[in-house]
């Protein structure tokens, strides 16, 4: 912010096990968005390294780092980011069709994963037409379209009702549980987090604390 530096995180390190399912919280500012998005390749650190299946991503090229985006790490958004004149099938099938799998392929795995999700009846419906709840629910379908390794959700819950949050939660915990994909979530809720095997508790760039949660 011209010549003053704002460091938005500081020496934070940690390891996420494979199937873990981990959140994030901390207060706005706290430097939670940022972490997502290093994590998740969208950004560069200015120091340090980000090792992803025990390989430093920040030696990859842009192609590459746009490659492992789309086949190894899917992402849920607060907003959905769903096109609008695309129904629920053809959202989901976005991530298929960059990754040049045929149409009829598409067609069935996006199919298998709304059904999955919860919406096997609402495949031709169009974002307008669907509730924030369902909305969500189609954001996650094609954050998982592909498979991938990761799913990042950044305020997955921060644009809905109680009572969609949670559903979208527990989810999210059933898909984590079903397909052990590994899943972090950011949130500013300390309900929401409870959920998740561990929580890093994040405040000004820093790591307060980190609490493992018995099942």
């Amino acid at each position: 912010m011209g010549r003053v530096v704002v460091p938005a995180l500081r020496g934070v390190s940690f390891d996420v096990e494979e199937g873990e399912f981990l959140a994030v919280l901390g207060p706005s500012g706290s430097g939670k968005s940022t972490l997502l998005h290093l994590i998740g390749c969208l950004d560069r650190p200015d120091e340090g390294e980000i090792l992803f299946e025990g390989r430093n991503v920040l030696i990859l090229n842009d192609d590459e780092l746009a490659e492992l985006r789309l086949k190894r790490i899917g992402f849920v958004f607060q907003f959905f980011n769903l096109l609008p004149r695309l129904t629920a099938l053809e959202n989901v099938k976005i991530p298929l069709a960059l990754a040049g799998i045929s149409d009829k392929e598409a067609d069935e795995r996006a199919r298998k994963l709304l059904e999955m999700v919860g919406l096997g009846e609402r495949l031709n419906h169009r974002p307008s037409e669907l509730s924030g709840g369902e909305q969500q629910r189609v954001a996650i379908a094609r954050a998982l379209i592909n498979n991938p390794k990761l799913v990042l959700a950044d305020e997955p819950t921060g644009n809905l009702d109680t009572k969609s949050g949670w559903e979208i939660v527990n989810l999210m915990r059933k898909l984590n549980e079903d397909l052990g994909q590994t899943f972090i979530v950011v949130t500013h809720d300390p309900q929401i987090a409870e959920v998740a095997d561990r929580i890093i508790y994040l405040k000004d760039g820093l790591i307060e604390g980190i609490k493992s949660i018995s099942r």
